[in-house]
């Protein structure tokens, strides 16, 4: 596959999981790589503990920086936003891909009272960002916007009985990132200078799941990573194995 050179790429919730994955592995590939967390104590720690294995591995120094950026705050995002302008790195990538479980309590189960915290990371928060980092993303001069999504937020692939998202119940995950794949599909008829795209890691073993997950954090950011690269890409919503359904 040939791949598309993003000199510099955000990414939201990059601690763990498959942030801190897709964090290491464009660093490797040679692009610079602002880590978006909450914690930079976590940040730091994340970032030596990729630059070391970079050593080992006598791969080029990680040029990873980490910046604190809280999802959920408005103030948070923009000091985000300030730092990397202030750097001189432009950006070319954004991926939005902070997110939450939330409850996983029977559907007759579940309270309102549930959705506001999952919907206020999994979904307010890509567009706090998106909005936020679009003047710089603009200025790019092949910008994508990038949304982690879910199988789970898929009409198609939730009816699919095929697929193990069809039989894993549940009200609000779901739910955040089916509207997060709307919200995706509107930004991309809104924003025609920018590639838009929703991306599904896929049942990844993640703390998101106790890590459960059938595939690893390499397979689970396959995606991810595409869709920061790749010159050609699968649909505007897609997984490591072709194109989904909305």
């Amino acid at each position: 596959m040939t791949t598309h050179r993003a000199s510099t790429v955000l990414v939201t919730g990059a601690t763990g999981g498959l942030g801190a994955e897709t964090c290491r592995r464009l660093a490797d590939s040679g692009h610079i790589v602002w880590m978006g967390v909450r914690s930079t104590d976590a940040g730091g720690e994340v970032a030596a503990r990729i630059r070391a294995a970079s050593r080992a591995a006598d791969l080029p120094a990680a040029d990873l920086r980490v910046v604190e950026l809280d999802v959920t705050s408005d103030d948070s995002v923009t000091a985000a936003y300030e730092t990397v302008s202030e750097s001189g790195t432009g950006l070319d990538v954004l991926v939005n891909n902070a997110g939450i479980g939330g409850t996983f309590a029977a559907p007759v189960d579940t309270v309102p009272a549930d959705f506001p915290p999952v919907f206020g990371v999994n979904l307010l928060g890509p567009v706090r960002v998106t909005r936020t980092f679009l003047p710089l993303l603009t200025e790019s001069p092949s910008p994508r916007l990038v949304m982690v999504s879910s199988g789970m937020g898929s009409f198609g692939v939730t009816a699919d009985p095929e697929r193990i998202e069809s039989s894993l119940l549940g009200l609000v995950y779901p739910a955040s990132k089916a509207a997060l794949n709307m919200v995706t599909a509107m930004y991309a008829k809104a924003l025609p200078q920018v590639r838009v795209v929703a991306v599904d890691p896929g049942y990844t073993a993640t703390a998101l799941n106790g890590f459960t997950g059938p595939q690893s954090v390499g397979e689970g950011t396959d995606a991810i990573v595409t869709a920061c690269t790749g010159d050609t890409l699968a649909g505007p919503f897609f997984d490591r194995n072709g194109a989904l359904p909305w």
